[in-house]
């Protein structure tokens, strides 16, 4: 198998990534789930997520759709359509999979795929996290990550737009 066809590999629709899990968690596996837009991937995203995989054995990555961006972000957004993120973030060798979701919250994904580790950045209060409920109900832990300051999808397009004006 060449490295495209693994990336693309990574790439998983419910029932896929499902399966995955179920052989994750026959191996003892620790599962963690984080999502977001990840549109224009920066360094804030990169130590976000290797600092997330580090928590567990495999990281799930649940991705905005590009609809889901646009109600939650903007017209304007995402300047990358759910293609590219989505290979973009499978190409990370600590992304185990990606998985699209298109709603505004990821909730019932969290619900179907159970993860061990629920993370986000700790812009969030862990009580704020959406799905924070559903990981603690049956054990879980929650984390957050500190962010990366100075970086940021919104600032990087300011700066872009200042550079063309």
């Amino acid at each position: 198998m060449n490295k495209f066809q693994i990336l693309q590999n990574k790439i998983l629709n419910l029932d896929d990534l499902l399966n995955e899990i179920y052989k994750w968690r026959e191996n003892n596996e620790k599962i963690v789930f984080t999502n977001g837009c990840f549109d224009l991937i920066h360094v804030g995203h990169i130590e976000y997520l290797a600092k997330a995989s580090d928590l567990g054995n495999k990281l799930i990555i649940g991705l905005n759709t590009d609809d889901s961006v646009k109600r939650l972000k903007g017209e304007n957004r995402p300047i990358l359509d759910q293609k590219a993120r989505a290979e973009t973030l499978a190409a990370l060798f600590f992304v185990d999979a990606v998985i699209f979701f298109d709603e505004d919250t990821p909730y019932q994904l969290i619900k179907a795929i159970k993860p061990d580790i629920l993370v986000k950045g700790d812009d969030y209060k862990t009580d704020d996290i959406v799905g924070a409920d559903i990981v603690k109900s049956y054990g879980g832990v929650v984390e957050t990550i500190p962010l990366v300051q100075g970086y940021s999808t919104s600032k990087i397009i300011d700066k872009i737009v200042k550079i063309y004006k």
